[in-house]
């Protein structure tokens, strides 16, 4: 059966729009430096797939952040995800510095939005994390304009209605400000659109939302509170991006190990699992009132787990001499 994230159905323009980058630079990016191989139809119309679409964000974020696109532009998605999660990953660590033990900035666009982040339902949710608010804003370009002592580590936005011009103002403010996270509250708005938000790694979320629910998703991207946190995941902190793809931690899983028994296959089919079962906790916060608030623990456990247990699985790829990078070609 045909890969259907292999299968070219987008025009160049929905490339466009859902990453970012405008038709003129796709072409450029296309014939200058072989970035895309699209499919073209007897109209000589290009076609891209799915992982085309994938490639162009990441293309853009990585350009935005200061790779030249000639250097990175024939690398593979796993490799320029790989990059990205670098980049974020320092971006987080002076974050981390600039912000008090414990503390999670909010930038917040929509004023109405702020006064929700305000109530006492939505502070009811933070027990040993505190809570600041870096900014309000009323729209996204004034979000966008804004100067910040300490970048604000989450961006939450309510949009009243999904459309690409409030995704690229969106992607803006984020890229500007160096924001870790996005959470997106709306109204109304194409499923598509909505989809392509989520696979860019936002929270997106369809009204009505309340003030607690609204917690539960600032609360699931954050480290959980333990006695036995480490430092450089204390509460507060924010939950590292996913390392490794379901390729990388397939193969780590095939290999035999001589010295460390079977460990590093199974630590790749914790990480593996601890991924999906964070998603899934992730996805389910918005389904049913009752159980947001465990839901929100859930994915907090499970995505800290991952988090550590990708460290480990560093610690043995180094003991085994195991390459952790993305499978060639």
């Amino acid at each position: 059966m045909q890969n259907i994230l292999l299968e070219p159905v987008h025009r160049i323009g929905t490339i466009a729009k859902l990453s970012g980058v405008p038709v003129p630079t796709l072409r450029v990016w296309e014939m200058r430096y072989q970035a895309f191989v699209p499919r073209k139809t007897a109209g000589q119309q290009r076609l891209y797939n799915d992982q085309d679409l994938l490639r162009a964000t990441l293309l853009r974020q990585l350009s935005d952040a200061g790779h030249a696109i000639s250097q990175i532009a024939r690398l593979d998605a796993d490799t320029l995800n790989r990059l990205w999660q670098q980049h974020q990953g320092h971006a987080q660590q002076q974050s981390r510095q600039r912000m008090p033990a414990g503390a999670v900035s909010l930038a917040v666009v929509g004023l109405g939005l702020a006064a929700r982040v305000g109530s006492s339902a939505f502070r009811a949710g933070f027990a040993s994390t505190s809570v600041q608010v870096a900014g309000v804003f009323a729209d996204l370009d004034a979000a966008l304009n804004a100067q910040f002592t300490s970048p604000p580590q989450i961006l939450l936005v309510r949009a009243g209605t999904l459309h690409e011009i409030v995704l690229d103002g969106i992607r803006r403010v984020a890229h500007r400000h160096h924001v870790l996270q996005v959470i997106v509250v709306y109204s109304y708005g194409r499923e598509q659109l909505a989809q392509a938000m989520k696979q860019a790694g936002m929270l997106v979320r369809r009204e009505p939302v309340s003030d607690s629910d609204l917690a539960d998703l600032v609360r699931s991207v954050l480290i959980i509170d333990t006695a036995d946190t480490a430092p450089e995941t204390a509460p507060g902190a924010m939950i590292p991006p996913r390392k490794y793809s379901d390729e990388v931690l397939a193969r780590v899983a095939g290999i035999s190990s001589a010295v460390l028994c079977e460990c590093p296959r199974h630590v790749a089919e914790i990480i593996a699992q601890l991924a999906s079962f964070e998603q899934y906790s992730q996805e389910c916060l918005h389904k049913s009132s009752e159980d947001a608030h465990l839901h929100a623990h859930l994915a907090s456990v499970s995505g800290s787990a991952r988090a550590l247990f990708e460290r480990a699985l560093e610690r043995v790829a180094a003991h085994e001499g195991i390459d952790l990078g993305p499978l060639p070609g």
